[in-house]
């Protein structure tokens, strides 16, 4: 970072290839390339390993193995097992949050899950899909999912309201978590890297200690996206079986 840089300036969001359609802006922008480069990595990785399956499975086709299995126990321990039609759509989620995370930390790379905008659009189409889903089997009767059982009647005025406010907020919960994480993380990072370099030969200490926040970064990229992942889950549970 050169000296007297914002350590913000890294999401900045640049216009790569300018579109306007009808008066609205969809540009082709910096953080557009970098979740296409997070989809197509995560898809030539799972193709690739598992193009050449083997009896004895090698690293690569180890770790896609190992991701099969840890999002499906995790989707039929959270959700059931008749959640397992839902599947792909959880396991996709993980697998982008998850390379979207990681492609981050690569020097002078974009995080797209830095930004808010691209974390709460995926939390609304999990809540409406999931909303749906709940109106879908359970039809009218999923508003029973806003009245906690047990509840004396005279509570109810004071409690449902609550509870659908919290239902409400999910897509905001889910996507403030992810965003500010990867936000912190990185500022924190930029930050102590505009220390080495305005530091010098006494920036080795400084320089130990970004190793060891990128190792840190490292672990935090996957819970931030096994976090993502399991609220999903759960998401799917309610909506499934109204569990409150």
């Amino acid at each position: 970072m050169a000296i007297g840089e914002s350590p913000l300036h890294q999401f900045e969001i640049h216009r790569l290839l300018p579109i306007e359609i009808g008066g609205v802006d969809v540009s082709f922008t910096n953080s557009s390339l970098w979740m296409v480069i997070a989809v197509g990595a995560a898809s030539f990785m799972l193709t690739a390993s598992m193009s050449g399956r083997a009896m004895v499975p090698g690293r690569w086709q180890s770790i896609a193995e190992l991701a099969y299995e840890f999002i499906a126990k995790l989707l039929s321990d959270s959700a059931g097992r008749d959640a397992r039609k839902y599947f792909p759509l959880v396991f996709s989620l993980f697998i982008f949050v998850l390379f979207a995370n990681l492609l981050g930390l690569i020097p002078y790379a974009f995080t797209a899950t830095s930004h808010i905008i691209v974390t709460f659009a995926m939390a609304v189409a999990v809540f409406l899909g999931v909303t749906l889903l709940g109106f879908l089997k359970h039809g009218f009767k999923f508003f029973g999912f806003f009245v906690p059982h047990g509840v004396p009647w005279i509570m109810l005025p004071l409690l449902v309201p609550i509870e659908i406010i919290s239902y409400l907020l999910r897509p905001i919960t889910l996507s403030l978590r992810l965003f500010a994480n990867m936000l912190a993380g990185h500022t924190l990072i930029k930050v102590i890297g505009g220390f080495i370099v305005a530091l010098g030969f006494f920036g080795i200490m400084p320089w130990a200690f970004i190793v060891a926040l990128y190792a840190l970064e490292l672990l935090v990229a996957f819970l931030q996206a096994y976090v993502f992942t399991i609220l999903t889950c759960l998401y799917i549970n309610d909506a499934l079986h109204m569990h409150h």
